[in-house]
């Protein structure tokens, strides 16, 4: 079977949740739901990070703003946020009202920003849907478009965490072709990518347990409420250049 491609699949996904919903709603389903609240975790773990308000983020990934939302405030340098959905990223950029700030249609695992001129690179659900051979592509592009210091951050699904595996049987049981791709990755793999990319690994943390600093009391589509600490669900990655 012909794995989904994600440009084409995620192109189809968000243009059906259009046809069906409210635009509000739909940028929100295109991302996964909870479009505040995630965007929030997001923010808090990259000023966990050390993200300050003058550096660059480049955004892979951006779809609907979440992040973008969360940073319009705070984010005094450049930002340039990458999705491969056109709307998605149209729909970020009126939100954030940033004349500054750019946000393109990524058409592959390039990221058209120059050498060593980014402090974050990040990657929220964006490898969860590629192939490995795309997730290195883009860590290779990532590496070489983050400054000395800086800092690259991805989540990604494990077999090795029960709380993830009900995504994988939802991807069992969905045999449409245009589906989006849940795709898992394992640490052994990360550690190897890194050693053939000269990248360290910072630290990894299971996303099931709350690590995230947060700044606010963040509420759940589904009633549950987080102070203090978060979690985002999917495991985070940080990495730096050796």
């Amino acid at each position: 079977m012909k794995l989904p491609d994600f440009l084409t699949s995620y192109r189809k996904q968000s243009h059906r949740l259009l046809a069906q919903h409210d635009e509000a709603t739909a940028m929100s389903l295109a991302v996964g739901g909870d479009f505040e609240t995630v965007g929030v975790l997001e923010f808090c773990l990259l000023k966990s990070l050390g993200l300050r308000p003058e550096q660059t983020v480049v955004d892979v990934g951006c779809g609907s703003g979440r992040l973008a939302v969360q940073l319009k405030d705070y984010l005094s340098g450049r930002y340039v946020g990458l999705d491969v959905v056109p709307e998605l990223h149209a729909y970020a950029r009126r939100r954030c009202a940033r004349q500054d700030w750019s946000f393109q249609t990524a058409t592959g695992t390039v990221i058209p920003e120059p050498d060593r001129s980014a402090d974050f690179v990040v990657f929220f659900s964006v490898f969860t849907h590629l192939t490995h051979e795309q997730t290195y592509r883009y860590l290779r592009e990532a590496k070489r478009v983050l400054r000395p210091g800086g800092t690259i951050v991805f989540s990604f699904l494990e077999f090795a965490l029960p709380t993830h595996w009900f995504i994988f049987e939802h991807s069992v049981a969905d045999d449409r072709e245009d589906k989006v791709l849940n795709q898992f990755m394992d640490r052994d793999m990360i550690h190897a990518f890194c050693a053939h990319l000269d990248l360290h690994v910072e630290r990894i943390v299971d996303g099931h347990i709350p690590s995230i600093p947060l700044d606010r009391s963040i509420r759940w589509a589904d009633g549950r409420e987080s102070s203090g600490m978060g979690e985002l669900g999917q495991s985070i990655c940080s990495l730096k250049l050796k």
